[in-house]
């Protein structure tokens, strides 16, 4: 019995209140309280079930207890149909105190002819119980009071609009349906003043149109569900919905001539009217599709012929369709304006106007537009087309926008927004063109394959073509045709003959920053003269890493021995890819001898002349561009220039200068008709692929704006152009290019070439790892111009982030591939020339006086790896460079213990192995690699062991497993010290003091 809880006494019929306070205290803090219950349903149930109830079933509902009495009178019931009738949100107050006074005036006249009577009506007032106090408004008239006037609520609001339009509502029952109109309209009037016609088309001095149709909106806002005043509504709200359609009619036909003659007060009223009794959408408004149906622009479409945007050639020129464009905007503006001063700004009958000019009239105009441009043979036009179109289609934006902001200056009251959203603007041109989307977006990532894959092919034609041996090439070509070929096929700068390979990248990146900040014009307009320059079809023109002079970046003009320019149907005259090289095959930035010998003769050179000069750049339409010549002087003295910090605007340190005698060695070097290593990579095929992933990139940000699924869409596309681009330019050049690079430089072999201190394949690569980096540089800059502010750079997922990583990453892995093949190939010739250079005797001298010097081999060497050291500064990371570095120090120490065990050293020939050492130890310091230092540092001391005479102490040297740091272990330095020259005659010696060995006591001879 444990488990029953004891009952607690009830008390039968105690208040809601009181049984809230008991459940509420008893309920447990760790669930609800109880619902309120009246009688077995909750109070919440109660509540929604009179939601539901017509008006007079409220009373029979409420009776059965107080409970259901009080919720009844609560003003939260009320306010959900007093917010139905709407009255204040329409404005609809006057109708009620129009009806008012009018009642008034009615039982006023009553009351003067007759004694005073009380009058039932037949059909359920509604009101309290009958022995309740009586309710103004609800059928009683309530006794005077000399009380203070009490504060309305929303029950009394209620009551006081319920007892004015019920009789309207019973009127429309007992009344034809042609006569509801003029019944209607008895009850706004008193008897002094009847109206005399109900037409509202000769309604001149009696009750206005405007009041008519807020009374028939108010009426149906009172026969609605949400209301249901009377038991038979719906049927009351049919036989109103006639006379509301009547209403309309007469409304149409007073519109319809007021438009005609031109008056647009009375079309305002007719239209206001009109739309005060609309019940339906906005765009299905009979009165504003009928105003639109009549304007002229919809039935001229055939002055305007859409392929006249096509010249004779195929090519595209919108001046036809600018005309086109300037009528439909003209008709828009004038038509519009007249829209929103007669139309009230809720109908919107601006934006349904404009959108069926832009579905009618200018869609059909693009359709067939553009499926003209489809059907030509370069896909180029119809890409153009596409875009350009979009982009003439959205002036309507700028019409649109106009016209509101119009509206909004003649009449305060009103706001653009309230007229025209400029959402709802564009989605005007968004919605017209959608249909052409799906098929652009596809034709612009196709088209951008198919032009990366023709640069590539282009290029790799180009390199097939050029031929490796020094004599004669596959095609037949001498040496001299084949330094020709170079001398035309080398349009790009050098930085190893340059005297400041850094101010040469940056002059590259800066030029090339001023083309990326050219515009890039979409629509096509007639060739014309542009700043000196002629711009073609609007495209700015790639004339080659020369052209980067932006006063030169124009269109067709200068073409070289491809041709240049882009030309109105694509890419070169038959849309096949273009490139531009100098005739002359002078490069920009090339660094020639005449150059070097003119910078010894003149180190004095002045910053104002370099900045005149610099100033060059700046000529446009009424000067001459920079020659090729004037250009190469001024960047040959670049490294005179100051450079300035972009941050703080002081004078920043100068970059690393190449000196001119390595300068001379390496123009010299370069000029043989060997295969050149530097061709494999271009910076004009960076360019021309740049400039072929910005100009559709420009063309799909016209559509950047996009909404919903398009505007994803688009977005992907603009990434999608970018990846494509890197993959292009990564896999198809950057990487072939390193790999041929590679593999060239393995097959080199010193001794098939004469002694130098350069390296011609690794000289050769160093410039290839500055065009690598400058090409890397010139993606950055593009990609923080163009695309940065299309994704999250934070993003590290997201896909243009992911794919220019990779992009970095493959750079950075082919050219530490081609460095680990370049330090094979410069240790090779390392050692190579210390085996040419060093003389049998080199450390076995004849007796005389001694020079104490590095010998001539190691002074080679070294020249050798102090010019290939520098040349790489500036072109890779740090970390590469401290890896190349410390490759060449570990590589190095192996040719030299390789070199030293080769020789045979005397005493005196000792010394000079010691300054050997010591050159070398200098020249590894300067390398700044500490675990470097620290190995050469111990070869070094290595070298004592040549110049120490006595057998026991030089047995006690080797013995010392210290003196080396643990670098070099007694079994190495005792073979070390078997190329001494006197070996035979201290070999016993050092072995006993060594190992305590005598061969005479401790081995016997079987």
């Amino acid at each position: 019995m444990d488990k029953f809880a004891t009952l607690e006494p009830v008390r039968l019929y105690a208040s809601s209140g009181a049984r809230l306070l008991r459940s509420g205290t008893a309920a447990s803090k760790n669930n609800p309280p109880a619902p309120v219950l009246i009688g077995r349903l909750p109070a919440d149930l109660h509540q929604l079930i009179l939601s539901f109830l017509p008006i007079p079933d409220v009373p029979a509902y409420v009776r059965s207890s107080r409970a259901l009495n009080s919720i009844a009178k609560d003003d939260k019931f009320w306010d959900a149909r007093w917010s139905a009738l709407g009255i204040e949100k329409h404005g609809l107050e006057v109708v009620l105190d129009t009806l008012e006074n009018a009642q008034k005036g009615q039982l006023g006249a009553t009351r003067s002819m007759q004694p005073p009577t009380i009058s039932v009506s037949n059909d359920d007032d509604f009101g309290d119980f009958a022995t309740a106090e009586p309710v103004a408004g609800f059928g009683v008239q309530p006794p005077l009071s000399l009380s203070f006037p009490i504060a309305p609520t929303k029950r009394t609001t209620y009551a006081r609009a319920h007892n004015l339009l019920k009789p309207l509502a019973l009127a429309l029952h007992s009344t034809a349906p042609h006569l509801i109109l003029s019944t209607l309209s008895t009850f706004f009037v008193s008897p002094q003043s009847l109206l005399t016609s109900p037409a509202p088309q000769n309604q001149t001095d009696g009750l206005p149109l405007r009041t008519r149709a807020k009374a028939l909106h108010l009426l149906a806002l009172f026969l609605s569900p949400a209301v249901q005043p009377l038991r038979s509504w719906s049927t009351l709200r049919q036989a109103l919905q006639t006379a509301m359609d009547r209403f309309d009619a007469g409304l149409l036909a007073a519109f319809d001539s007021a438009d005609g003659r031109g008056d647009e007060e009375g079309m305002r009223e007719a239209a206001e009217s009109s739309w005060e009794v609309w019940t339906g959408n906005a765009a299905e408004w009979e009165m504003g599709k009928m105003w639109a149906e009549k304007r002229e622009i919809f039935y001229v479409q055939g002055q305007w012929d859409p392929l006249a945007n096509f010249t004779a050639d195929g090519a595209l020129d919108f001046d036809a369709m600018d005309e086109f464009m300037g009528g439909v905007l003209k008709a828009i503006e004038e038509h519009g304006l007249r829209a929103v001063r007669v139309f009230p700004p809720a109908a919107q009958v601006l934006v349904s106007f404009s959108e069926r000019v832009a579905n009618d009239v200018v869609g059909e105009y693009i359709t067939a537009l553009l499926t003209q441009a489809r059907a030509a043979t370069n896909s180029f036009v119809f890409l153009q087309a596409t875009a350009a179109s979009f982009k003439e289609a959205w002036r309507m934006v700028d019409v649109l926008l106009r016209v509101a902001q119009a509206r909004a200056q003649d009449k305060d009251i009103v706001k653009p927004e309230d007229i025209i959203t400029t959402t709802k603007a564009e989605d005007v041109v968004y919605q017209m063109f959608e249909s052409n989307m799906d098929e652009y977006l596809d034709e612009e990532v196709e088209s951008v394959k198919n032009v990366f894959n023709t640069i590539c092919k282009a290029w790799d034609r180009e390199l097939a073509t050029y031929a490796p041996t020094p004599s004669t090439n596959g095609s037949g070509l001498t040496s001299i045709e084949t330094q020709q070929y170079h001398n035309e096929h080398t349009s790009q700068p050098r930085f190893l003959t340059s005297q400041n390979p850094a101010q040469v990248k940056r002059n590259v990146l800066a030029s090339f920053t001023s083309v990326l900040l050219l515009p890039v014009t979409i629509v096509p307009r007639t060739v014309g003269a542009v700043g000196g320059a002629i711009v073609s079809g609007g495209t700015a023109a790639v004339q080659g890493i020369a052209m980067l002079n932006p006063t030169r970046w124009g269109g067709s003009a200068g073409a070289g021995k491809y041709g240049g320019g882009v030309s109105k149907t694509g890419w070169g005259a038959n849309g096949s890819v273009y490139r531009t090289a100098e005739a002359e095959g002078s490069t920009v930035f090339e660094v020639g001898d005449a150059d070097v010998d003119a910078d010894e003769d003149d180190g004095k050179t002045e910053v104002g002349d370099e900045r005149k000069e610099a100033d060059a750049w700046g000529k446009s339409a009424s000067g001459t561009s920079m020659s090729i010549s004037h250009l190469n002087c001024w960047l040959t003295s670049a490294d005179y220039l100051p450079v300035y910090s972009a941050a703080a605007g002081s004078r920043a340190s100068p970059s690393p200068t190449v000196s001119s005698s390595t300068s001379r060695t390496l123009v010299s070097s370069s000029s043989a008709p060997e295969n050149k290593l530097e061709l494999l990579l271009s910076l004009d095929v960076a360019l021309e692929m740049i400039h072929a992933d910005r100009e559709p990139l420009k063309r799909v940000e016209t559509f950047a704006g996009y909404p919903g699924h398009y505007g994803h869409r688009v977005r992907d596309t603009i990434e999608e152009l970018f990846i494509l681009m890197l993959g292009a330019l990564g896999d198809e050049h950057l990487r072939k290019g390193f790999a041929k690079a590679t593999e060239q430089m393995r097959e080199y072999k010193p001794a098939e070439h004469e002694a130098t201190t350069s390296v011609a394949p690794l000289l050769q690569f160093f410039e290839l790892v500055h065009i690598g980096d400058t090409i890397q540089s010139m993606v950055q800059v593009y990609f923080d111009k163009e695309l940065a502010h299309h994704i999250d750079r934070t993003d590290f997922l997201n896909a243009v982030v992911r794919e220019k990583k990779r992009f970095e990453n493959a750079l950075d892995d082919s050219v530490a591939g081609g460095l680990n093949a370049g330090t094979e190939v410069l240790m090779n010739q390392v050692e190579h020339i210390l085996v040419t250079l060093t003389s049998p005797r080199e450390y076995y001298p004849e007796d005389g006086p001694l020079d104490l010097g590095p010998t001539r081999g190691c002074s080679e060497a070294i020249k050798c790896l102090e010019m290939h050291c520098k040349l790489l500064k500036g072109s890779t990371s740090k970390e590469v460079l401290e890896v190349f570095y410390q490759e060449v120090g570990i590589r190095l120490i192996a040719v030299l213990q390789k070199h030293i065990k080769r020789q045979i050293i005397s005493l005196n020939g000792g010394f000079r192995v010691i300054a050997d050492l010591n050159t070398y130890y200098t020249f590894v310091s300067s390398l700044k690699i500490p675990s470097i230092i620290s190995d050469f540092s111990h070869l070094k001391m290595l070298g004592h062991v040549y110049v120490v005479e006595d057998a026991k102490d030089l047995a006690q040297i080797v013995r010392d497993v210290t003196r080396y740091g643990g670098a070099y272990r007694p079994e190495d330095v005792y073979e070390f010290i078997q190329r001494r020259s006197d070996w035979k005659k201290i070999e016993k010696t050092v072995d006993k003091t060594m190992y305590n060995l005598s061969f005479k006591e401790d081995c016997v001879v079987c």
